[in-house]
């Protein structure tokens, strides 16, 4: 690619486009409930009698009470809180199986799922990759084939990080119902945006992160695990809960949260998650489809470009994956953010086999990944970017 690109006349502010990693920005409330805690609450929940304590506890308990909301969860105290979308789902998948069991994933699943099924194969579970078609789409009645006598597990993403196809994790829900086998979804791409119901979907555990869809900061997310479903912890320590006793407490939230939690970040997300059911994920979900729509409309217009992923805007989150000719996927997200101020990500985003089976491995992909505070007219202005570093190509 030649270097020799004019840079057109953007202005100063960033054009953040890589939601799909970590949202940006996020609501004011969030970022207020942030530095609250930290200046003027700062205590231990459920460690002390004292005024803060208890106000942290409060601040903890509020943000479980509107995620069990958010997701149709009737007792709060089934959401354990955790750093993060990638600790959730270690802790249901290496908590859950054992030595002989069967596990069923796809193709397009992330390595926060598909690492920790490799490290337990080696201990002896055995794992059903289902293969999904070229625009990464999963038919439901290849994971019902994929069952064994020995099948205790089936774990699916909602919608991949790579082509934003979202699966049709109701019709395998009910698979996993109807054939008694445990559901598992990893919502870190859809959670604030998609229905992630766990009675619609029959979901028995549900994995998401707080710092994407749920506007909230970084290391926050959430496990919920459904009654009579037995998940052994990762890790001991002090709960606040049955001090008295050298066991690790066996009742939910406090067998799965260990130490000191995060309470400025908590607190953010419960606001993130407040912010979502005042607006509605609905109005956000059309929002982010519109941009969708908006912006591949305009990239078919582009010679050079190919676009990945479904067609049907509904049946995609606001991710939209690229290639340039054959030009490397990393230069071309350097060239956006060094001379035309736009973020994004390129390469293999932590989900290697999902470009494998859209053909992208060797190359990689530039992301754009959309969020609620998005606008048309920056769409405008990455189309008219990327129409200039085609003539230059």
């Amino acid at each position: 690619m030649k270097q020799t690109l004019k840079t057109l006349k953007w202005g100063e502010d960033m054009i953040y486009l890589d939601n799909a990693a970590t949202s940006f920005p996020k609501p004011e409330e969030v970022y207020l409930a942030v530095e609250n805690t930290m200046r003027n609450q700062g205590a231990n929940p459920g460690r002390s009698g004292h005024k803060r304590a208890i106000e942290a506890g409060r601040i903890i308990f509020e943000a479980r009470e509107s995620i069990a909301k958010l997701i149709e969860v009737e007792d709060p105290l089934k959401i354990a809180i955790t750093l993060n979308a990638t600790e959730a789902l270690n802790v249901a998948i290496k908590g859950f199986l054992k030595k002989g069991d069967h596990v069923v994933t796809t193709s397009m699943d992330h390595n926060s799922v598909l690492r920790p099924i490799k490290t337990l194969e080696t201990l002896g579970v055995s794992n059903t990759i289902v293969q999904c078609n070229k625009d990464g789409e999963l038919n439901p009645k290849n994971v019902e084939k994929a069952i064994r006598p020995n099948t205790k597990l089936i774990a699916v993403t909602h919608a991949s990080n790579v082509t934003g196809t979202i699966m049709p994790i109701s019709d395998v829900g009910d698979i996993a119902q109807r054939l008694g086998v445990c559901f598992l979804v990893d919502a870190a791409q859809t959670a604030g945006v998609y229905d992630v119901s766990v009675k619609e979907n029959k979901i028995d555990l549900l994995a998401m992160t707080g710092h994407k869809g749920l506007l909230g900061p970084q290391g926050t997310g959430v496990l919920y695990i459904a009654e009579g479903f037995e998940v052994a912890q990762l890790k001991e320590g002090g709960t606040g809960s049955k001090s008295e006793n050298l066991l690790q407490p066996n009742f939910m939230p406090d067998k799965y949260e260990s130490g000191t939690p995060n309470t400025p970040g908590i607190a953010g997300l419960s606001k993130g998650v407040e912010y979502i059911l005042k607006k509605g994920i609905e109005s956000i979900r059309a929002h982010e489809e519109n941009l969708v729509e908006h912006f591949i409309y305009e990239l078919k217009k582009i010679d050079a470009i190919r676009i990945y992923g479904v067609n049907n805007f509904k049946k995609r989150a606001a991710v939209v994956s690229i290639n340039i000719g054959n030009e490397d996927s990393a230069e071309i997200s350097y060239v956006l953010d060094k001379e035309y101020n736009i973020a994004t990500r390129a390469g293999l985003h932590c989900a290697p086999l999902a470009h494998k089976t859209i053909g992208t491995f060797e190359q990689g992909t530039v992301r754009f990944s959309f969020g609620i505070f998005n606008t048309h007219v920056e769409i405008e202005r990455v189309i008219a970017a990327i129409k200039e570093i085609v003539k230059q190509i």
